[in-house]
C-alpha cells in the first residue's frame, strides 16, 4: 500500500512540532515529508516532494495560505489551519477538504484524519475558489487576534499548551506564574503584557497582579472582612478580588 506524504506549513515552529507529534499518534503511517516556515518554502517543498496532503496555515509571511492554496489547486488535498472558527467553517462548506482550529485538539484531528483516510483513495481536485473565498473573508476580519498558546520552559525544551487550560496568571518577582489544573509554570511576560494579548471576554483581571480565566471560576463571594474572594473549579486556593475589580462580577 502506498505511503501517504504530508507537508506541515506554519510560521510557528512550536505549532509545527505539536501538529507533527499529534499526527504521529492518530495516523502513524502518514509520512511528514517536510515542514515549511512560510508560503514560499511551502511551494518549494510541494514541488520537490509532491505530497498528497498539506496542512496549511492561513496566515503566513511571504505567500499567505490562501495564495499557496490557489497556486497548488488540483495537486494535493488541503487542510486549512486557522485561529478563526467562523472563517474555517465557511471555507469548509464551500469545498475545502477540512480545517483545523487553533489550538488543535486530538479529538478534532482524529475527525480530520478519518475524513482524509476515506478520501485519499479517490481522485480529488481542491478548488482555487476555496482560497479566493478565504482571502475575501479574512479581508473583512474585524478586531484583534488574541493569544492562543502559552509557551513555557520545560526541562531542556519548550512546552506548549492552549491558553484555555490556564486557570489564572499571577505576577511574581521576576516572572509570572501560569497556573493550570495540573500545576504551575513560569513565563517572562508581565501581567500588563498579558492583558494586551488575552481575550478580555475570557480572561478577567481581579487584582493588580492576577488575571483569571472566567471559565475556571466556581464562585465569587466576600470574606468576613468584606473583601472579595474567588473560588476555582479545579484549584484549591482562594484568590483575592480587589475592590476596584469587584464590579466585574456584578452580573454573575
Amino acid at each position: 500500500m502506498k505511503k501517504i506524504k504530508a507537508l506541515i506549513a506554519d510560521d510557528e515552529e512550536e505549532l509545527r512540532k505539536y501538529l507533527k507529534a499529534r499526527l504521529s499518534e492518530v495516523w502513524p503511517d502518514l509520512i511528514i515529508c517536510a515542514e515549511a516556515r512560510n508560503g514560499r518554502e511551502a511551494m518549494e517543498v510541494i514541488a520537490k516532494h509532491q505530497p498528497e496532503i498539506i496542512f496549511l496555515d492561513i496566515r503566513m509571511p511571504g505567500l499567505t495560505g490562501m495564495e499557496v492554496a490557489r497556486k497548488i489547486a488540483g495537486t494535493c488535498r488541503v487542510v486549512f489551519v486557522t485561529a478563526y472558527d467562523e472563517y474555517a467553517v465557511e471555507a469548509f462548506e464551500k469545498g475545502a477538504v477540512d480545517y483545523l482550529l487553533k489550538p488543535v485538539t486530538r479529538e478534532r484531528l482524529e475527525k480530520t484524519v478519518k475524513r482524509l483516510q476515506e478520501q485519499v483513495a479517490t481522485p480529488f481536485k481542491p478548488s482555487a475558489e476555496v482560497a479566493e473565498i478565504l482571502e475575501r473573508i479574512l479581508g473583512q476580519k474585524k478586531g484583534p487576534s488574541f493569544l492562543r498558546w502559552v509557551r513555557v520552559q520545560h526541562k531542556d525544551g519548550v512546552r506548549l499548551f492552549p491558553v484555555e487550560e490556564v486557570c489564572y496568571f499571577q505576577a511574581g518577582d521576576k516572572y509570572t506564574r501560569v497556573i493550570t489544573k495540573a500545576g504551575e509554570s513560569l513565563i517572562r511576560k508581565t501581567i500588563r503584557e498579558l492583558l494586551n494579548e488575552l481575550d478580555p471576554d475570557q480572561f478577567w483581571q481581579i487584582h493588580r497582579g492576577t488575571i483569571v480565566n472566567a471559565a475556571a471560576i466556581a464562585r465569587v463571594g466576600r470574606s468576613l472582612t468584606g473583601r472579595g474572594e474567588l473560588r476555582l473549579k479545579d484549584r484549591p486556593e482562594i484568590l483575592t478580588v480587589s475592590h476596584r475589580y469587584l464590579h466585574v462580577f456584578k452580573q454573575m
